[in-house]
């Protein structure tokens, strides 16, 4: 038996809105399932593990193979938000990469250590086979790795724009399911090949997070802060996140630098899933249609987005007015930014910096532990994580609540819902046909 952890990227957050809400309200359910590509993903996972399952354990006609498969088709998107709950708790607990995995292993291994041993007491699965890779509990803790594997695998090619993430995430679930089926049953070589792909798998997964969380805490003292994220609006967390990464670490400068478009929303956007409703108080808001998938988190933080260049002169006012204008630069690099995302941006820091090292500052949020991600693959990079205890929130400004910001920010951010200044903090925006701005019709075009 073999699940995955999250066909839908950020399945497990709460929507971000109530235009979110309309959209996926007008499907019914079997539209709804129709047009989820988590509902097919889960389908074809649950026909390849029978395949896999009956065909290596001789097991066809057996009842309790045949109601796990339908289980799944049916359980599997809530099983990938149950599993993003964990991760995200444990990240936002102790704003550990190592902590947030071995949450996420240990519920997913326990599902599957439940559906193995179910399967295994209904006759489904072969005793000898299974003897040979650890019993029940061995073979659903390879499994659980082996699956975490394919997924990381599969996302870490898609935010490299190699692939989709819902076809990279089946064609791997695909493949372990088939070596899992195959390997529990014994058979020579695949046995071989389930055992070394799972224990690979999790050397690597686990190897990296554990690398990063010691850089977190074996640091050097000086060298350039970065701090990415959506910033949407920059506040006063963010601002003392700078203050301490500066003095705790004694670093010679921060560079800031804001998301332009989202890859997550750029791709939803040319799919026709996502749709831009207008500006509300200054903010973009987005909406989804009737094509997104209704088991798919579209907007993780949130539905309202200011325009990038207004994020990004937001976080100049708020440093101007700290008086860290010598010591925070705001880097902007949309065109890069709109080939490689992040990954891009950090290339071309490393070679503006190439001699000192480089700190990535993050909150232990899901947005703070994506940017950790991010910044764990680009090399050897020390974390910087500041665990969220306090009451700012970008979310409740977005909702007008003030005393957060810096007082530029305020200002800016009031005139905007009082329309003396327009998103692009200079005018008013002017009344067009599909009323999409600047950043709707960059992403149209396919950048992100």
């Amino acid at each position: 038996m073999q699940l995955f952890s999250s066909a839908s990227g950020s399945a497990a957050h709460p929507s971000g809105g109530t235009p979110a809400a309309r959209a996926i309200g007008r499907q019914s359910g079997w539209d709804a399932w129709r047009r989820s590509p988590t509902a097919r993903l889960a389908l074809i996972v649950s026909l390849v593990m029978y395949l896999a399952y009956g065909f290596g354990h001789d097991a066809w006609d057996n009842a309790a193979l045949i109601g796990m498969a339908i289980f799944v088709a049916g359980f599997m998107p809530i099983y990938a938000r149950l599993s993003n709950d964990l991760t995200d708790w444990a990240n936002d607990l102790l704003g550990s990469v190592t902590f947030g995995r071995l949450a996420r292993f240990g519920g997913q291994f326990a599902f599957n250590l439940a559906a193995m041993s179910f399967l295994a007491y209904g006759g489904g699965l072969r005793p000898e086979g299974l003897a040979t890779v650890g019993g029940v509990a061995g073979a659903a803790a390879v499994t659980t790795l082996a699956s975490q594997g394919a997924q990381y695998f599969g996302f870490f090619l898609f935010q490299r724009r190699v692939g989709d993430w819902y076809r990279n995430i089946l064609i791997g679930l695909c493949a372990t399911m088939v070596l899992t089926g195959l390997g529990t049953a014994g058979l020579p070589v695949l046995r071989e090949l389930f055992l070394i792909t799972g224990i690979g798998f999790g050397i690597v997964i686990f190897g990296i997070g554990v690398l990063s969380d010691l850089r977190a805490v074996l640091y050097p003292k000086g060298g350039v802060g970065l701090f990415l994220g959506t910033f949407n609006p920059f506040h006063e967390s963010h601002l003392r996140l700078v203050r301490e990464a500066l003095a705790e670490r004694e670093l010679e400068k921060v560079i800031i630098h804001p998301t332009v478009v989202p890859w997550l929303h750029q791709r939803a956007l040319r799919r026709g899933e996502m749709r831009i409703a207008g500006f509300e108080d200054g903010y973009q808001v987005y909406e989804l249609t009737d094509r997104a998938d209704p088991h798919a988190n579209y907007f993780p933080t949130g539905d309202r987005f200011l325009l990038p260049e207004t994020r990004r002169r937001l976080i100049e006012m708020a440093i101007a007015e700290a008086g860290l204008g010598d010591r925070v630069e705001v880097a902007y690099m949309p065109e890069l930014y709109a080939r490689e995302g992040f990954f891009g941006v950090i290339r071309e820091l490393r070679r503006a910096w190439p001699d000192k090292p480089m700190h990535g500052i993050h909150g232990s949020d899901f947005g703070g532990m994506h940017a950790r991600l991010i910044m764990d693959e680009c090399g050897w990079i020390y974390p910087m994580p500041f665990l969220r205890r306090d009451d700012v929130s970008a979310t409740v400004i977005r909702g007008g609540a003030d005393g957060m910001t810096a007082n530029a920010v305020a200002a800016a951010l009031h005139d905007m819902r009082s329309g003396r200044l327009g998103p692009d903090l200079q005018r008013p925006p002017a009344p067009a046909a599909d009323d999409t701005g600047d950043t709707g019709n960059t992403a149209g075009r396919g950048d992100a």
